[in-house]
């Protein structure tokens, strides 16, 4: 049986997620939002792992959901629909939250879910071939399981525009509106991902997993007492912690510190 979830790491503890299911243009259904939840939270709780890539075989990197698989979930019972969607919900909040660096790897057309994946990734870099298109509503459908995170990447003015529209957008103005970060030649997205990850890998491990909560705690509340005294006990806690202290003490030593490899 083929799996739907390839998994590599390297030596340096970079973890590649590769959706391969291709010949359904990666779409999503029960088993592989299960796999992907399952390796997700495994990395997740690996001390070993500095940073999860997110890619796709074949020329698209997702569909969205398996229409088949949809019509067919939705013939269930109520309470058998409600628990299957609520799968691919949590799915989106393990990548979104995942306590580790994330980067996306967009080759080809993400739609519908496929967009969802691309937003909760804290990186994301397209190839110039890729596309982007929040396609529900020409099915009757609506983008809800995925909402919360395009809106936050891209606000709620242009969320309201393409939910509605429903417009294939250029990978290039997909970087106009803050979906992707990058847009590079197809044949430059290993080189990308490459100068990514070593900015990223010259951070403490813990240090960016608290860094990422930091965004959560932020994103959407006032700068008031309550806000300002959490941020200050959390700095407090950073700079007297392990990490924190053999930062600073390489710094002023000239040397690196115990996270880094080279």
């Amino acid at each position: 049986m083929t799996k739907l979830i390839l998994e590599t790491m390297d030596t340096r503890g970079v973890a590649t997620l590769t959706l391969n299911r291709p010949d359904r243009h990666n779409a999503f259904d029960d088993v592989l939002i299960a796999d992907l939840a399952a390796a997700l939270r495994r990395l997740g709780d690996d001390p070993g792992i500095r940073a999860v890539v997110l890619a796709s075989s074949g020329r698209s990197f997702s569909a969205g959901a398996d229409l088949e698989w949809m019509r067919r979930i939705a013939r269930q019972s109520p309470d058998a629909n409600r628990a299957d969607a609520a799968g691919l919900a949590r799915l989106m909040h393990i990548l979104d939250r995942l306590p580790k660096p994330t980067l996306t790897l967009v080759q080809g057309a993400a739609y519908g879910g496929g967009v969802g994946l691309v937003a909760c990734c804290d990186v994301a870099i397209a190839s110039e071939r890729a596309s982007f298109c929040l396609s529900e509503v020409k099915l009757g459908l609506t983008p809800a399981t995925i909402s919360p995170y395009v809106v936050n990447a891209v606000g709620p003015r242009w969320a309201r525009r393409l939910f509605q529209t429903a417009e294939v957008v250029s990978a290039v103005q997909a970087r106009e509106i803050g979906l992707v970060h990058e847009v590079v030649p197809e044949d430059g997205l290993a080189a990308a991902c490459e100068t990514v990850l070593q900015a990223t890998l010259q951070g403490a491990p813990g240090a960016q997993a608290d860094a990422k909560d930091l965004v959560f705690l932020c994103e959407g509340r006032p700068i008031d007492a309550d806000l300002m005294g959490e941020t200050g006990r959390r700095i407090a806690l950073r700079r007297a912690s392990a990490e924190g202290q053999e930062g600073i003490a390489a710094f002023l030593g000239k040397r690196l510190p115990a996270w880094r490899q080279e």
